[in-house]
């Protein structure tokens, strides 16, 4: 049975996720510009993103105004009640500058440290998804209702689609590049998407079969990791360790091993 508190934070969350991808969906200006850089003259974000947080934000705060914060686009504070929410307003900066469809809102929310709750809505695909700690993984779309989500079942890895993402540092991204070399004869095939919260759950919606990333924060993954948990997958970092900047490898679960020890052995999480 699912705790009531985890369950009012699901809703929120969704509600939150989803007023913000109408913002960002319908506010789009035609001219829309880059309004700062983060790690590099690469790595944008635009006025969409900080629109998008602080509707986030204030919605959130007003409902529990006790509540914690964790953004990317400068959303920080402690709270007092023990939940804290983390939040990726835009996930998929570039892409929504130049007018690809696949970027994402990610909310996630966590409990004493641990993510209990977590909705990603992706407009552009017409698509929102969403798991609470225990209860599952689902999706809504363009099939009728709500759909539960499986991760695929595991192929050999030779036959794995498996996704990445690139750094915006250009001397990391192109050691990504040499263990992506690496990796491509060994597997199906790679794809790069250019939203790590989109790629978490196409796994969790069996279009994936494993996913990895090197310097990912914790707003770009917290909502994707817990449904792609929930919808039977399995996700970490280095062996033995959880998702983090080091590493971040995601697959269903004979994918997961192996990926993560091809990983290891490429040095992925290095520089």
């Amino acid at each position: 049975m699912t705790d009531p508190l985890h369950a009012e934070l699901l809703e929120l969350a969704r509600e939150a996720a989803r007023r913000a991808g109408e913002l960002l969906r319908d506010g789009r200006p035609a001219d829309l510009t880059v309004a700062a850089t983060k790690s590099s003259p690469i790595d944008v974000v635009t006025e969409m993103d900080i629109a998008a947080e602080k509707l986030i934000t204030t919605l959130i705060a007003e409902r529990r105004p006790q509540d914690g914060f964790l953004g990317e686009e400068g959303a920080s504070t402690e709270g007092t009640s023990g939940v804290r929410w983390v939040i990726d307003p835009l996930d998929g900066t570039v892409n929504y500058l130049y007018g690809l469809p696949t970027w994402a809102v990610s909310i996630a929310a966590e409990q004493d440290g641990e993510t209990v709750a977590g909705a990603v809505v992706a407009p552009m695909r017409g698509e929102a998804y969403h798991a609470v700690r225990g209860g599952g993984a689902w999706a809504t779309g363009a099939w009728a209702g709500e759909r539960r989500l499986t991760c695929r079942p595991s192929p050999p890895l030779d036959q794995a689609l498996v996704s990445t993402g690139f750094n915006y540092v250009a001397e990391v991204r192109t050691h990504q590049a040499d263990v992506a070399r690496r990796l491509i004869p060994l597997l199906r095939d790679i794809r790069r998407g250019g939203s790590a919260a989109i790629d978490l759950c196409d796994l969790a919606a069996g279009r994936l079969d494993g996913y990895y990333e090197r310097g990912l924060h914790p707003w770009d993954l917290a909502a994707g990791d817990l449904i792609a948990r929930e919808a039977g997958a399995r996700t970490g970092g280095r062996p033995g360790d959880r998702p983090s900047w080091d590493l971040t490898v995601a697959a269903s679960p004979g994918v997961f091993e192996p990926l993560q020890r091809l990983l290891e052995d490429y040095g992925a999480w290095h520089d």
